[in-house]
């Protein structure tokens, strides 16, 4: 039981720090330049996601030899660039993955 209070209280303050930014932060104290600097930071956040899927193993180890997942990383990336969508790149990452390992 006191696993589960834990587990609300800590997911409770991190609703809360959370939401106070989106809330008590007003849109108009942030000048053009500061808010072209936040929008970067989704786009920063993404490859710290995303590459130790990529890169790692399941056993942590970085595997670079024998590795469809950065093939298919390289080809959703040249298609991403040229389509400019994100759901036809997501796509195609996929259909190059799974025609990589499958075939």
């Amino acid at each position: 039981m006191n696993d589960w209070i834990l587990i609300f209280f800590c997911g409770l303050i991190t609703f809360l720090t959370r939401f106070s930014m989106i809330a008590l932060l007003k849109k108009e104290m942030f000048n053009n330049r500061i808010r072209e600097v936040l929008s970067y930071v989704p786009s920063a956040i993404f490859p710290a996601i995303i590459f130790p899927a990529i890169f790692f193993d399941s056993n942590s180890i970085i595997q670079l030899e024998d590795n469809p997942k950065i093939l298919a990383a390289i080809i959703a990336t040249i298609v991403g660039i040229f389509s400019k969508n994100i759901v036809f790149t997501i796509f195609a990452g996929l259909i190059a993955y799974w025609s990589l390992i499958f075939i």
